[in-house]
């Protein structure tokens, strides 16, 4: 295209993206003023937290100049304890899976089993033998899976867990439509004393508005995840847990191990958006699933396939194509079809079967933008219309919604 230097590249980005409907279930949008703590003086340091043994001497920090990042971690961690209603919370992982790096170094030793939904299933691909478990010296097992009701077979999963006899059962998953039911499955794990860990990457944002169940208070050992997708805040991890035993294990799965520095302008930002969640979060999270409801209803009547009617379609931010319906309609390769297509009219989706109401909510649209986001796509895919006739609608649907809401800007 001809640029001449980043800044130019990302300013085309960033105005190009900012005419597109964003459908995809793992991003969102910070508010201005979560967002603009990214580019603090904090960007630039550096610090190794903590007593440490350096050259023979026990020394508190190896860097000066950090008495506000200390500070700033402290208002994170405050904040991520009030929000989640849990005793003990570190800020410091630098993503997702991070935090699931550092979740499975606390509670296994290499040669455990841990067990989680299967990839084909909708789970994270990170939990296979050939990904994060299998670099952490795990054996991994799947957990049993019910395809129609895109939930656990719990029945099945019980079983499983107490044949398998694993030393850590993860709950969550890349696709999720439903809240776990968490209690069977705590029991099952008592029964042959397994760790149970909650991989809550993608609906964080709803534990947090309490519209996805209250996993610390459920039985789960160790909650963990994103802090990007429900969770309003930038790209990052948390992990949070209610057993001190536990979060000393976190502490030393950290520094000279899965992670070195932290970053000080994230944590910051985090801290704001966690500031956000704990005034705004309860009306976002029950606007996030209204409009994720009011999406997957709309597309039904307009005869393009979703999942799971008969269940309402969903109680998180997503809604889940069905993918033998649509494959016949679109082809074999279905999802990647529809996505490109998708895009060329500025509607932008994942090219795994998931549609996601998580940004669109933050911008402020409710369900009335629903219906319209519905016709749009239903034009494209459906009627046949040419993408770029339907562009034109898009950006004007979406210069209505410019800036974040549920927030303190």
């Amino acid at each position: 295209m001809g640029f001449e230097d980043p800044l130019s590249i990302v300013e085309a980005h960033d105005g190009w993206r900012s005419r597109c409907l964003n459908l995809i279930p793992s991003e969102n949008v910070m508010s201005h003023a979560a967002r603009s703590l990214l580019a603090s003086d904090m960007v630039h340091r550096y610090t190794l937290p903590g007593i440490r043994e350096m050259d023979g001497r026990r020394v508190e920090n190896a860097y000066r100049g950090t008495r506000y990042m200390d500070e700033v971690e402290s208002m994170a961690g405050s904040a991520a304890r009030r929000v989640f209603d849990a005793k003990y919370a570190c800020v410091r992982p630098i993503s997702g899976h991070i935090s699931a790096m550092i979740s499975l170094s606390a509670t296994c030793e290499r040669g455990d089993t841990v067990m989680a939904v299967d990839f084909a299933d909708g789970g994270y691909p990170g939990y296979s033998d050939d990904q994060l478990s299998g670099l952490l010296g795990l054996k991994s097992y799947h957990l049993p899976y019910d395809q129609e009701a895109c939930d656990l077979d719990y029945e099945q999963a019980c079983l499983a867990i107490e044949e398998v006899e694993p030393d850590a059962v993860v709950l969550g998953a890349s696709k999720m439509l439903f809240p776990p039911d968490t209690g069977g499955i705590r029991r099952a794990c008592d029964e042959v004393g397994s760790r149970l860990l909650y991989d809550g990457s993608h609906v964080l944002g709803l534990i947090a508005g309490r519209r996805f169940g209250d996993p610390l208070h459920e039985g789960v050992d160790l909650l963990f995840g994103s802090t990007h997708k429900t969770l309003f805040g930038p790209q990052g991890g948390i992990t949070l847990t209610n057993d001190e035993t536990i979060d000393s294990a976190v502490e030393s799965s950290l520094h000279w191990r899965t992670i070195d520095n932290a970053h000080w302008n994230r944590i910051a930002s985090l801290a704001q958006a966690l500031m956000e969640m704990e005034e705004f979060g309860p009306d976002y999270a029950a606007q996030v699933v209204s409009n994720a409801r009011h999406l997957a209803r709309s597309l039904d009547e307009i005869g393009f396939p979703v999942q799971c009617g008969e269940r309402g379609y969903t109680d998180s931010h997503q809604v889940g194509l069905a993918g033998g319906e649509v494959a016949s309609r679109f082809g074999e390769s279905s999802f990647e079809v529809i996505a490109k297509r998708l895009e060329r009219a500025d509607i932008i989706i994942d090219c795994v079967g998931r549609l996601g109401t998580c940004e669109v909510t933050r911008l402020g649209m409710k369900e009335a933008e629903m219906e319209a986001i519905a016709e749009l796509v239903g034009r494209v895919l459906i009627d046949g219309e040419s993408p770029d006739r339907v562009r034109e609608e898009v950006h004007r649907l979406r210069s209505g919604f410019e800036s974040p809401v549920f927030c303190f800007d």
